[in-house]
């Protein structure tokens, strides 16, 4: 299984339904970097991603994007060959 990061926070509902998606495609575990109670990870979140909001989600070195994202990798079929590879 490959390995997930996410940058989140601990109110936002987009992260619970990522990890609920990745829940259900077999992810036991998800690194998380919580931006809101973590010194400095949203500002390495942004330099890293180029983008402002969460989630942010990486498959091993494959920056997916947010929760949309995650969603229409999922619809497309091209998820499950991220997580397995």
């Amino acid at each position: 299984m490959a390995n997930v990061t996410m940058y989140c926070t601990g109110v936002c509902p987009y992260c619970t339904m990522a990890e609920k998606l990745l829940n259900k495609k077999g992810v036991t575990e998800i690194n998380k970097i919580r931006i809101d109670v973590e010194a400095g990870r949203k500002e390495e979140m942004m330099e890293r991603t180029g983008r402002r909001t969460v989630p942010q989600i990486y498959i091993d070195d494959f920056h997916v994007g947010g929760f949309d994202d995650l969603s229409a990798l999922d619809m497309e079929g091209k998820l499950e060959p991220l997580l397995t590879k």
